[in-house]
C-alpha cells in the first residue's frame, strides 16, 4: 500500500481546478446561512463524472446556495436541466442568484421547494443521468432507494460527506449519522448492480454506476 496521502498534496490536489468568482461569492453565501457547501475537490468531480455522462438530466439534493449545482451545469450538455430540491426556499434564492451571475439560462435549473423524501417519488423514473446527494446523512439510505429508481441504465448516484470529518472509517464513531452514512457505504460496495469508487475528495465523494441489465431494457 502506498503511504497517507500528505495535507500539501491534499490541499494541492483539491485546488488543481480552480474556483472562479462566481463560485467564490456563491461559497461566501453559503458560509453568510451557514451552508456547508461541497469543497473544490469534490465539485470538479462532479463536473468531471457530468461530463462524462454527457449529462442531460440531473437530480441534485440539497441546494444549498448553488455551488455544486455550478459545478454540475458546467459539467452537463448545454441542453441539460438541473433539477435541484433543498427544503430551503431562502438557499434557492441565493442558488438562483447565482446561477444567473453565472450567465446559467433560468430553464436550466429547476428549483423545488421541499424536504427531499416528498419530492423525489414525484420525478420520472429511469430518466436522470445522475443524481447528487448531499441532504440529511441519515436518509441517504432512502434517497439510495430512489436515486437507483429515477437513474437511466449506467447513469451514477453520488453522494457527499462519504467520509463524515474522518468518523466514518473509525469504527467507535457510533452517532445517527455517521453509522447511516457508513451502512450506506457497506450496502453499495455490496450491491452487484453497482460499480462503486470512494473518492477522498473533500469530505469523500461516494459514488456508484448503475450497471445495464437486460431487465433494464437499452
Amino acid at each position: 500500500m502506498t503511504s497517507p496521502i500528505k495535507p500539501a498534496s491534499w490541499s494541492y490536489a483539491e485546488a488543481f481546478v480552480g474556483e472562479d468568482e462566481v463560485l467564490a461569492a456563491a461559497r461566501s453565501r453559503a458560509e453568510e446561512v451557514g451552508v456547508a457547501p461541497i469543497g473544490p475537490g469534490g465539485g470538479a468531480a462532479l463536473q468531471f463524472l457530468a461530463s462524462v455522462l454527457e449529462a442531460r438530466a440531473v437530480v441534485e439534493i440539497g441546494t444549498g446556495t448553488g455551488v455544486s449545482g455550478l459545478w454540475l451545469l458546467r459539467g452537463m450538455r448545454a441542453d441539460g436541466i438541473l433539477t435541484t430540491v433543498d427544503i430551503e426556499a431562502e438557499h434557492q434564492r441565493l442558488a438562483k442568484q447565482s446561477f444567473s451571475e453565472a450567465g446559467i439560462a433560468s430553464q436550466r435549473a429547476r428549483t423545488i421547494p421541499g424536504a427531499a423524501l416528498d419530492v423525489l417519488p414525484r420525478l420520472t423514473d429511469g430518466h436522470y443521468d445522475l443524481v447528487f446527494c448531499d441532504g440529511d446523512k441519515t436518509e441517504y439510505g432512502a434517497y439510495l432507494t430512489e436515486a437507483l429508481r429515477l437513474l437511466r441504465p449506467g447513469g451514477v448516484v453520488a453522494f457527499d460527506n462519504a467520509l463524515w470529518h474522518d468518523r466514518v472509517a473509525d469504527p467507535a464513531q457510533r452517532d445517527e449519522e455517521t453509522v447511516a452514512i457508513r451502512e450506506l457505504g457497506k450496502q453499495v460496495a455490496e450491491d452487484d448492480d453497482l460499480v462503486a469508487v470512494l473518492l477522498p475528495v473533500g469530505d469523500g465523494l461516494l459514488a456508484a454506476k448503475k450497471v445495464w441489465t437486460p431487465e433494464a431494457g437499452d
